[in-house]
């Protein structure tokens, strides 16, 4: 067993705050269980409101919604829907994995494009264009994985 992500030492040349993201972004690959059945995918337990399969979609949703804020634009009608649908028990784990899969993927190259002189740059947050900086959202995508990783965890424990 191999030490967890942030422990196997720095990422090439990536900022801390960029890393941070890596980091998370591997320990999520590495923690979310593949040997779950169909009907646990999508199952509740007693006192919670959220599937396995609801925060797998939530986590791919939110870090595509969050790295939008992050390049300064707006949501688009797609992505509010997607947000609309995170709890429709109609994907596989196949595919909320493929799709977690490809937005990590995908905005790992867009943090690892960003200039770490670009970090203290405003962002807005959605339509009240609440305040915050590159460098904050950045690390608020990793704590917002974690944060449904665990969940994850917890219900994949209880089921």
């Amino acid at each position: 067993m191999q030490p967890e992500p942030w422990m196997r030492g720095p990422i090439g040349n990536l900022h801390p705050v960029a890393a941070h993201l890596f980091y998370t972004f591997q320990q999520a690959r590495e923690e979310v269980p593949r040997d779950l059945t169909p009907q646990q995918v999508w199952q509740t337990v007693a006192g919670t409101k959220h599937s396995i399969g609801f925060h797998l979609r939530h986590i791919a949703g939110s870090i595509d919604r969050l790295a939008t804020y992050l390049d300064g634009r707006a949501l688009t009608d797609a992505q509010l829907a997607t947000l609309r649908a995170e709890h429709d028990p109609d994907a596989t784990l196949e595919s909320l994995l493929q799709t977690m899969e490809d937005t990590m993927s995908r905005v790992e190259q867009q943090v690892s494009a960003i200039d770490p002189a670009q970090y203290l740059e405003p962002r807005g947050i959605g339509r009240k264009q609440l305040p915050t900086t590159v460098a904050g959202l950045i690390i608020h995508i990793s704590e917002h994985t974690q944060r449904h990783l665990a969940q994850i965890a917890l219900l994949a424990r209880m089921l």
